[in-house]
């Protein structure tokens, strides 16, 4: 498989923890998925009330919480950032949590090749890249592209929540949504059920506006 030339993400910190490496190393039996053939969330939790894909789960702690919250939940984590699996995967395992499926990849190839349509309730992209520079504008994951390819993944009502604390971010979002007639949707109130991550705790004290948006397909 070739790699998408720009890449919507941007590896940060790329050294692990020994905690994290020996995370990885023991809890990647269970919480592993490898980015090879089909990847059937039915098939990998077949008595999950919904199926979630998140995309980019940051150190994981919100995501391991979200986790725990929705036990009747399949998740499907998707990352390219090893300490960050790491760290996910011992929050998941302290938490007791079976419902978690990690798979190490761009989500980009996860999602063209590997994951059937009509196969997700909804996707979670919390806090993507901004790229703020104009010139790395091509470089966001929310583009017209990306809305096309993740439509057929997600069933009939489902839906993709976003968050992010850029505010040109969000306005270049909703152009994106706006001109597109595969989503409806837009800014909503956050959930109580989000928690606030390490990344957006810092964002807050710095005075970002954090703002939610919701977009089903329709």
């Amino acid at each position: 498989m070739e790699r998408p030339v720009n890449r919507s993400y941007r590896l940060r910190g790329a050294r692990a923890t020994l905690a994290q490496e020996m995370a990885y190393e023991r809890l990647w039996p269970k919480y592993g998925l490898e980015p090879v053939g089909v990847i059937d969330p039915a098939v990998i939790f077949p008595d999950a009330s919904r199926r979630i894909m998140e995309i980019g789960t940051g150190m994981g702690e919100a995501t391991a919480k979200i986790v725990a919250s929705f036990v009747d939940t399949g998740f499907i984590a998707v990352e390219v950032h090893k300490p960050g699996i790491g760290a996910l995967m011992n929050l998941a395992s302290a938490n007791g949590s079976e419902n978690l499926r990690i798979i190490e990849e761009d989500a980009h190839m996860i999602l063209s090749h590997s994951i059937p349509d009509g196969s997700l309730d909804a996707i979670h992209l919390y806090f993507p890249d901004p790229w703020p520079k104009a010139r790395h504008w091509k470089r966001r994951i929310i583009q017209a592209q990306f809305l096309e390819l993740i439509h057929p993944k997600i069933v009939d009502g489902g839906y993709i929540h976003i968050a992010t604390d850029w505010i040109e971010y969000v306005e270049w979002m909703q152009r994106v949504f706006s001109e597109s007639t595969l989503f409806e949707g837009g800014v909503i109130a956050r959930p109580e059920w989000r928690p606030i991550s390490k990344f957006e705790g810092q964002g807050l004290r710095k005075g970002h506006t954090v703002t939610d948006m919701k977009y089903f397909k329709k």
